[in-house]
């Protein structure tokens, strides 16, 4: 399950689809794809429309139920497939790494923790964030962290508004 425009300004990279995404054939299309258009400041129909972004998890397949939640990506997904499409993306100007295994292969840290990853946010604008992944079941670890909120949002939709040609409402 991805969404591919080779022209569209913004990455987005996410762990794999889950149980819901499968059902509908779209990603995000569940609680967790709307929190995450409204961190974005985005529409479904923007959000889906591959002139604005591409959408490519680190696996295509759902990984299973583990404990707590669902199962990280197949390693071997990314390996064999990643680089060839990120390589026919003609015009990310904005890459946002959604969750820990997304962040930490992109930014080649395998121990990095997400909330240093997040916290440091500025060090790598505005090319790239780190956002946790929008889960409900993360809703404890992001409400434990205001400032993702009232912080790293806001600058995020005010640069998808940029690169999207629009104002945020």
């Amino acid at each position: 399950m991805f969404q591919f425009g080779a022209d569209a300004p913004i990455l987005l990279v996410s762990q794999a689809p889950g149980t819901a995404a499968h059902r509908s054939g779209m990603p995000f299309d569940d609680p967790s794809g709307d929190r995450l258009r409204r961190w974005l400041g985005v529409s479904p129909d923007s959000f889906y429309n591959t002139n604005h972004f591409s959408l490519l998890p680190m696996g295509f397949c759902y990984p299973g139920k583990g404990n707590g939640g669902d199962l990280p990506p197949r390693p071997e997904c990314a390996k064999r497939w990643r680089n060839e499409l990120l390589g026919r993306l003609n015009n990310v100007q904005l890459t946002l790494l959604v969750g820990a295994h997304a962040a930490n292969w992109h930014m080649n840290k395998p121990k990095a923790t997400l909330g240093n990853l997040v916290e440091r946010w500025q060090s790598r604008w505005p090319d790239t964030v780190v956002l946790p992944h929008p889960s409900p079941r993360n809703t404890y670890w992001i409400n434990q962290r205001p400032w993702i909120e009232d912080t790293i949002v806001p600058a995020v939709q005010e640069r998808v508004a940029q690169l999207l040609g629009s104002t945020i409402g």
